[in-house]
C-alpha cells in the first residue's frame, strides 16, 4: 500500500499521542491487518494483536470481546459504509483512532487498483464526534496535524497548513 514510502510523520505523531493515553500494560487490538505501524507498536513494547481483514461493517464479532483493554482504529473508519456499528460493538473500554479529515481542495481518496484502498467517508471533526458520542463514547483528547508532501503546487502549500488527520483517544460511557 505504501509502496516503500511510510507516513513518518503521521506514524512518530500518533505514537506520540498514544503513549500519552495508553500504558504498556493493557491489551490493544488494533483494528486492520498487520501493519507497519502494528510493527511499530509491537517493537515498542505494546502487546497488539490485530484484526484478520473482516469486513467490519457487516462482521463485527472480533470486538464483541472483553479480551482487550483498548481498541485502536488509525485510518479505518473512512472505509466503512457505517462506522457506527463497529464503535457501538466495541467491548474495550479505551478506543484510539485516527481518521482523514475532509479537504475543501482535494475529493475524498479512492485506488484504482486496491478496492479495499478507497475511503467511503472522510470527516470533518466535528462528524467523527458526533458518530463516537452517537455510539456510546466520550472524548477525552483531540488532536489535528497536518500532512504535508514534498512536491510543488498549492494543494501542496495547503497541505501545510490545513491539519489533513484527526486523533482522538475516548473512553466508554
Amino acid at each position: 500500500m505504501y509502496e516503500g514510502k511510510f507516513p513518518t510523520k503521521r506514524y512518530k505523531h500518533t505514537l506520540r499521542f498514544l503513549k500519552n493515553v495508553i500504558s504498556k500494560e493493557e491489551k490493544i487490538l488494533d483494528l486492520g491487518v498487520p501493519n507497519p505501524f502494528s510493527e511499530i507498536l509491537t517493537q515498542e513494547g505494546f502487546d497488539v494483536t490485530n484484526t484478520k481483514g473482516e469486513d467490519l461493517d457487516l462482521e463485527t464479532s472480533v470486538v464483541k470481546t472483553e479480551e482487550f483493554d483498548v481498541v485502536t482504529a488509525f485510518e479505518i473508519f473512512e472505509h466503512l459504509v457505517s462506522p457506527f456499528n463497529v464503535l457501538k460493538d466495541i467491548q474495550a473500554k479505551k478506543l484510539v483512532a485516527s481518521v482523514p479529515l475532509k479537504l475543501w481542495f482535494a475529493s475524498a481518496y479512492k485506488s484504482k487498483t486496491d478496492e479495499w484502498d478507497r475511503h467511503y467517508h472522510e470527516f470533518e471533526d466535528w462528524q467523527f464526534d458526533w458518530l463516537l458520542e452517537k455510539a456510546g463514547w466520550r472524548i477525552i483528547k483531540r488532536e489535528k496535524f497536518t500532512n504535508p508532501i514534498k512536491k510543488i503546487g498549492i494543494r501542496p502549500i495547503l497541505r501545510r497548513i490545513t491539519p489533513r488527520y484527526y486523533l482522538v483517544y475516548a473512553e466508554k460511557l
